[in-house]
């Protein structure tokens, strides 16, 4: 397998405004922008850059400023260079560290978890499953198995995909326990040790856990500052022959972006010419905030697309509820492969989900409008308490992907356990240990509580900081 390679389109998008405000030497600015990349992480390990006239040509520098950043980066050792094999991404001190423990701890008294990127069930939920109570009888003579899930709910799935524009029949729906079941079990049927996973980088850390522990290997594409790079994952399929792509086109966890449709449209042509089977996972998909946004709105081969939805973050996380929509061919064969697993999901679950998707226009209504003032709040308060932090509001989804000025995430979220609040570290939503200056913080809490943790965070951050300097410019003389 060919080393993997980066477009210089692609590298632009990266590195952005990378003069901006910056004195000194073009080349200087340069190997300043790649190296922040490197470390963190949006710019993965191991990939090789474009060439020096190439890339000169992309940011209209002369060849000798590509040089020169370049000899740089790799006295620094930031960049790899073997005759006739490009300049390859590194970190001078190999990968970083990925905490792979639960995301979600249990609850303590006093603690603000600012982790679980989740809401609390509504009136509707508790209404939904009484509906299925009185719904239950007429199921408790059948045996209660059902690996594909009850004909009420896919047909309940299936129309709720048609009503927005996808149409869609009930044996192209299998019923699974939430979203992340459902990527185990596409993992387990179509992937095997050893097989790459296209991944979104950041992404939502429980992907990436099942796909190492699938003994696959994520293959890393990152996240520009705005949008997708729709192009990078078309290269990214080209170059690393992947079995499988996990992509959260859908208010993105933890970044709530949305991509467009050129984008969606571009991968989903780009699997089926390298028949690597694209998975998006489209459990925020319920949660745009600012302005209604289609989701099926773009020329889609046939079966080009598997999508993952559940009713975890829209209505509520103890509703273990999850599906998959894909060709009856790939359903039929994940219901027998799933006998191996599990027998099913539970009938009463299956009847509220039925109960909740028949009529859910006005509990989503009002849930986007408590998310709404909810997002608001959070930015407000951490341009008050934080204003170093870079926080911006995104157009949906359940949290913002705050910008640290300097690497000390995994620090932070150590620090914050002492002042009863916990965060998610930027790391854990990566490979190789990067993001180390991101942290989530999610908008799910009412105002009163959510004013406290950000004011406990920005107290333990407070006592972070002077230290927090020295790391950075510690850092930075590493590697001047």
């Amino acid at each position: 397998m060919s080393p993997r390679r980066i477009r210089a389109a692609s590298l632009m998008r990266l590195l952005g405004a990378w003069r901006g405000d910056q004195v000194g030497p073009a080349y200087r600015q340069l190997a300043d922008g790649l190296r922040l990349l490197i470390l963190d992480g949006r710019l993965p390990l191991d990939v090789v850059l474009p060439g020096e006239r190439e890339l000169a040509h992309a940011l209209e520098v002369s060849r000798t400023t590509v040089t020169g950043a370049f000899t740089r980066l790799r006295e620094q050792g930031f960049l790899q260079s073997r005759q006739g094999a490009g300049a390859r991404t590194r970190l001078p001190t190999g990968p970083g560290h990925r905490d792979s423990g639960p995301l979600i701890r249990p609850s303590e008294p006093g603690v603000l978890d600012l982790t679980a990127a989740a809401l609390p069930a509504g009136d509707f939920v508790h209404q939904a499953y009484a509906k299925a109570i009185e719904a239950l009888p007429a199921h408790l003579p059948h045996h209660g198995y059902e690996p594909v899930g009850l004909p009420v709910l896919r047909e309940a799935i299936a129309a709720r995909y048609s009503r927005r524009g996808l149409p869609t029949r009930p044996d192209q729906v299998l019923v699974t326990h939430g979203a992340q079941h459902a990527w185990a079990l596409m993992l387990r049927l179509l992937a095997g040790p050893g097989d790459r996973v296209v991944i979104d980088h950041p992404t939502y850390p429980n992907a990436i856990d099942a796909i190492l522990r699938s003994s696959c290997r994520p293959v890393p594409v990152s996240l520009p500052q705005d949008g997708w790079d729709a192009e990078g994952v078309v290269a990214a399929f080209q170059q690393s022959a992947p079995r499988l792509a996990h992509l959260v086109p859908d208010f993105h966890n933890p970044t709530g972006r949305w991509m467009d449709f050129a984008g969606r449209e571009a991968i989903a042509a780009a699997g089926v010419r390298t028949r690597t089977v694209v998975v998006f996972d489209e459990t925020m998909l319920d949660l745009s905030l600012d302005e209604p946004r289609a989701s099926y709105g773009f020329d889609e081969p046939p079966g080009a697309i598997v999508r993952l939805g559940s009713t975890g973050k829209s209505f509520w996380g103890g509703l273990r509820i999850g599906w998959i929509r894909a060709e009856p061919e790939m359903i039929a064969a994940l219901g027998r492969m799933r006998a191996s697993i599990d027998l099913g999901t539970p009938v009463l679950e299956q009847l509220a989900a039925a109960a909740l998707l028949q009529d859910d226009e006005a509990a989503l209504a009002a849930r986007r409008a408590e998310l709404r003032e909810r997002r608001d709040l959070l930015v407000a308060l951490a341009a008050e308490r934080l204003p170093d932090w870079r926080v911006s509001p995104p157009p949906g989804g359940l949290s913002v992907w705050a910008e640290l000025p300097a690497p000390v995430s995994n620090a932070l979220a150590a620090t914050c356990e002492r002042d009863g609040v916990r965060i998610a570290a930027g790391p854990r939503f990566g490979v190789d240990g990067a993001f180390e200056r991101f942290v989530r913080l999610p908008f799910t809490l009412p105002a009163e509580p959510m004013t406290e943790a950000i004011d406990r965070l920005a107290a333990a951050y407070g006592r972070l900081r002077p230290q927090a300097a020295n790391t950075s410019e510690t850092a930075t003389r590493a590697v001047v």
